[in-house]
């Protein structure tokens, strides 16, 4: 069964954009999982992680996670990244708290989001070993839900108007860790960071393509992210699409300008 499929298909029916995504994060870790555990059963059962050690400057606590292949690791360990965000620049902003309140509410309902927020707020307290979650999710994960992970992490940093440098370091080790390839990290990124290259690098394209070049990266991008491509959104949701739809437009648009192409 393609879990991360159903997973996708649930939580868009049931919370929208942000339950789709989780929803195939989840899913996709779920795949990994079982697939893992067919090719290496007895490996798998007795697998036992000791999360202990630094990693950007988060090391020290430990942290203990046998198996590591249900629904709920994957819940701590994208509850683990959060608050490593969260409290990345010093300050766990109310701005970050409400939108993870929001999100996870969307995908996981009151009760179950009530239980989430009191492990999230331990997690703020703590220190984890990011490497060893890291790793192990993208031994779980496909990279396409790794990338849509590092894009939540994105959004979250940026919650109270602003990405600070310890964030983006922050976010930065986290994507290379999770084996994000450097083209679709920088693409990503000029979406939340400005930069005079930023236009390009949200095609992915050199400053040098050619005007049919760049034409074929946006109908490509401007494919995969049109707000009409996702149904069951809510007005937040609608609009966070339509933002990123946007921004590729805007960066098309750009290109052509500074090129003078019509």
């Amino acid at each position: 069964m393609n879990f991360r499929l159903v997973g996708a298909v649930i939580g868009l029916i049931s919370s929208g954009f942000f339950g789709a995504i989780i929803g195939f994060l989840i899913g996709s870790y779920i795949d990994y999982a079982v697939q893992g555990n067919d090719q290496n059963s007895s490996a798998g059962n007795n697998y036992q992680r000791n999360f202990s050690g630094g990693f950007g400057g988060y090391g020290g606590q430990q942290y203990q996670q046998s198996s590591f292949q249900s629904p709920s690791d994957f819940q701590n360990s994208l509850l683990i990244l959060i608050a490593a965000i969260m409290k990345a620049d010093g300050n766990a902003a109310k701005s970050e708290l409400d939108m993870v309140k929001s999100m996870l509410l969307r995908t996981y309902g009151e009760d179950q989001t009530r239980n989430m927020l009191l492990k999230l707020r331990d997690y703020l307290k703590e220190t984890h070993n990011l490497y060893e979650v890291c790793r192990n999710l993208r031994n779980r994960m496909g990279y396409s839900a790794r990338l849509e992970l590092v894009h939540v992490l994105f959004r979250i940093s940026r919650a109270d108007g602003v990405i600070s440098k310890s964030e983006l370091t922050l976010i930065d080790s986290v994507a290379n860790q999770l084996g994000i390839s450097t083209p679709d990290y920088l693409s990503l990124k000029a979406m939340f960071i400005d930069s005079s290259d930023s236009d390009y690098k949200i095609l992915d394209v050199s400053s040098s393509a050619t005007e049919e070049e760049v034409k074929k990266a946006y109908r490509k991008l401007a494919l995969r992210f049109h707000p009409d491509r996702l149904q069951g959104l809510s007005d937040s949701e609608k609009k966070a699409a339509e933002e990123k739809f946007l921004r590729v437009q805007s960066a098309y648009e750009g290109i052509k300008k500074k090129n003078g192409w019509n």
